[in-house]
């Protein structure tokens, strides 16, 4: 039987900012795509919070963007209630759906907009901005789900954070069939922060930026700006060291191989075989 085609929308939250993730993001599909070749796939970008471009039902995989700024930033804008709309779609669509489904997974600020959706835990400002190329540990579901069974404890990955997911509700968790799979290393807080979230077997998605790549933290890393709040915060071999991780093969680099993938290869290979 003739394969129908899969489509991918890329859900860019960056609100026109100059960033890194949407190109890493971008060969990331790629790359799916050249190893899935038995499958007929397309993808496309959608300026959501610029340009308040929002995918329609007809796309298949979703993969939603970090951005600048408050996850609270869009409250009574248009492009927020439809990104809400689009997310209120796709979870009763596969409620009812028993085998085509809809796959999402949240990068970041998208992150946070999940938590605000799904009311899974507290969104507040962090005590102070999280920025570099930080460890942080699964949890015993993590250790068992497909995106991160590939890592180590600890595992690296680009971190920027203003503001964080907190303090988990056990009831909603529990309601949603939801599982926390990764927190924060974090001596100063009293509770450490949610960085990876399975909702359901569709919908997954983390704290950290698992799309960045070495090259995407050196253009990070080396504007002045972020340097010194590296150094002020780390101190100068701090710094140097969080440069010297992004050429360890199991450090970053790990992190960028393994988890944003494994998400697309699964749905793809979820689809395709339901569309053979």
């Amino acid at each position: 039987m003739k394969k129908k085609e899969i489509k991918i929308a890329i859900i860019d939250l960056y609100n026109n900012e100059v960033n890194e993730g949407i190109r890493c993001i971008n060969e990331i599909v790629s790359d799916a795509v050249k190893k899935n070749n038995t499958a007929k796939i397309s993808s496309r970008r959608f300026e959501t919070r610029y340009k308040d471009e929002v995918p329609d039902s007809s796309y298949d995989i979703f993969i939603s963007s970090g951005g600048p700024g408050s996850p609270f930033d869009g409250v009574n804008q248009k492009w927020d209630a439809d990104y809400f709309k689009m997310l209120d779609e796709i979870w009763n669509y596969n409620q009812h759906e028993k085998e085509n489904k809809k796959y999402i997974f949240f990068i970041c600020h998208s992150f946070q907009m999940m938590a605000r959706f799904f009311k899974f835990a507290d969104v507040t400002e962090r005590y102070e901005k999280s920025f570099g190329v930080l460890p942080f540990v699964r949890t015993n579901e993590g250790k068992k789900d497909f995106i991160l069974s590939g890592l180590v404890d600890p595992f690296y990955a680009a971190d920027f954070r203003q503001f964080q997911v907190v303090q988990p509700d056990k009831k909603i968790i529990d309601e949603l069939g939801a599982k926390i799979l990764s927190t924060e290393i974090d001596d100063h807080v009293h509770e450490s922060a949610v960085m990876a979230v399975r909702i359901s077997d569709e919908i997954a998605g983390t704290q950290f930026h698992p799309e960045a790549d070495p090259s995407s933290m050196l253009f990070h890393l080396k504007q002045e700006e972020r340097k010194k709040h590296v150094v002020e915060k780390f101190g100068e071999a701090k710094y140097h060291q969080m440069i010297s991780l992004l050429e360890e093969p199991d450090k970053i680099k790990l992190t960028r191989e393994t988890v944003l993938p494994a998400f697309l290869n699964s749905a793809i290979e979820k689809l395709n075989f339901i569309r053979t």
